[in-house]
């Protein structure tokens, strides 16, 4: 049931003219009084009638003598042109084509593109009846439509993952889309799957995903000039989550289709790079498992030797993404690379610290740090910094092990979590950890509840920056 066609332009967005598309006009609050001031009587009695005060995405129609529409106004509230107000626009408008009077800078027509057709996102696989309404939009030349296609693509490939069941979503199922992704962008990939696995050492992965049907694998992707500079990116594949022998709640494992956002974020991402021609060698990692149950899963207690050598003491089998994270960052680590830059839906105390839709991330490189949270406010695509806090490291200890895969408290359970995978980021390697949700708990314009990309902008756009020819 997973669609698979992500090289064609979003129909929603165009820069073909049309004769009959209608203006849309943005109204500010602060220039609701001298923009009011200019219209004729009628007019004015209109925007009295509807009470339009020119909030974010208010809109007011203005029809023709017979009826019909004869521009549109819409609120921009105090002038922040982000994509969700563009969102708002186009939910509300009726079925038509656009076109915005203003002439906006490109950062704006690219965010008003992109809103607009994320506006349009439905995740209607299942559905018999699905809605065909078609509001397209004109861009301008100010618009960049390649950029903001990939971003649409990206972003579009990432949800639909995560809202893919896992009857449909599995192991096997992400390699497929890994493979049609890769052979789409002329990119070499190597799967390797169940027993092999243990051959090659990657324990913590076979471990995790040992009981289920669908057996665990390692995606491995190469793309890209192998001179260029050497960018890899790690995502947690977990299809599903039980928790293991340590069983989550049932309430909690209603949303656990959403374990492998990591991995959707990160093939969400190498469709934007990849597409882009980024001078880069990028590679792509993703361990992708099943934590499931059965008479062979791994237990509490248990102790795994890792790809790298460290053991590993189980303390929960819930907390299972760290563990088939680290023989991937591992193994990321052996080639020395200029970069590496993991996504994983790994805690529950991430949402504790910042609620569900700021995604904190991790790094050993505070200008990198700096430079993330600054593009992530221009980007509207929120993240937060916090501290990789060494003295918590004494938190992970083990009698019995190396290291234990969960803090001794239940406290700081975000940084503990992060620092267990720094210690397997070696040579000193710039490192990004986004512990991301990968999901919208409620539905906001252009934001339907369900699977999300969260930071995939942001960091596309550190990367355009630094790697663009």
């Amino acid at each position: 049931m997973f669609r698979y066609n992500y090289s064609e332009d979003v129909k929603s967005i165009t820069s073909k003219p049309y004769k009959g598309s209608i203006s849309i006009t943005l109204i500010g609050t602060g220039e609701l009084d001298h923009w009011k001031n200019k219209l004729g009587r009628k007019q004015q009695s209109w925007v009295k009638v509807n009470t339009f005060k020119g909030n974010v995405g208010e809109v007011l129609i203005f029809s023709t003598i017979e009826g019909g529409i004869d521009h549109i106004v819409a609120g921009k509230g105090a002038g922040d042109y982000s994509p969700w107000l563009f969102s708002r626009i186009a939910e509300t408008l009726p079925e038509g084509s656009y076109h915005l009077k203003e002439n906006l800078s490109e950062h704006d027509a690219n965010f008003a593109a992109f809103g607009w057709a994320m506006a349009d996102y439905k995740y209607d696989h299942y559905l018999k009846d699905k809605d065909t309404k078609s509001v397209i939009l004109t861009v301008g030349d100010n618009c960049n439509l390649t950029r903001v296609n990939s971003w649409i693509r990206g972003t579009i490939l990432a949800r639909d993952l995560v809202n893919t069941p896992t009857c449909d979503m599995g192991p096997d199922d992400l390699a497929l889309v890994a493979e049609r992704l890769a052979k789409q962008f002329k990119a070499k990939i190597e799967i390797t799957r169940g027993e092999e696995l243990l051959i090659k050492g990657y324990n913590t992965i076979h471990t995790v995903g040992r009981a289920a049907e669908k057996e665990p694998c390692l995606i491995d992707i190469k793309w890209g000039n192998e001179k260029a500079p050497k960018i890899t990116l790690v995502g947690k594949g977990v299809c599903f989550d039980t928790g293991g022998l340590d069983i989550k709640p049932s309430g909690a494992m209603v949303t656990m289709k959403k374990d492998m956002g990591g991995a959707a974020h990160v093939l969400g991402l190498g469709q934007m790079i990849m597409e882009s021609g980024l001078d880069i060698r990028l590679r792509i990692l993703i361990p992708a498992v099943e934590n499931n149950i059965a008479g062979n899963a791994f237990r509490p207690g248990d102790i795994i030797k890792s790809y790298k050598g460290t053991t590993i003491e189980v303390g929960n089998t819930d907390a299972e993404g760290r563990l088939v994270l680290c023989d991937a960052l591992a193994l990321a680590s052996e080639e020395i690379p200029e970069l590496i830059i993991d996504f994983a839906t790994l805690t529950g105390a991430a949402r504790v610290a910042l609620g569900t839709e700021v995604s904190p991330y991790f790094t050993n490189d505070s200008k990198l740090s700096a430079e993330l949270l600054k593009l992530s406010e221009n980007e509207y695509d929120p993240l937060w910094p916090l501290p990789l806090y060494l003295p918590y490291e004494k938190l992970l200890n083990s009698t019995l092990a190396d290291i234990n895969n969960i803090g001794s408290t239940g406290f700081g359970g975000a940084i503990t979590a992060a620092l267990f995978l720094k210690s397997f980021v070696t040579n000193d390697i710039p490192w990004v950890h986004l512990d991301v949700y990968a999901w919208n708990a409620s539905a906001a314009a252009g934001k339907p509840k369900g699977g999300e990309a969260m930071g995939i902008r942001t960091v596309f756009e550190y990367l355009v920056k630094k790697y663009s020819k």
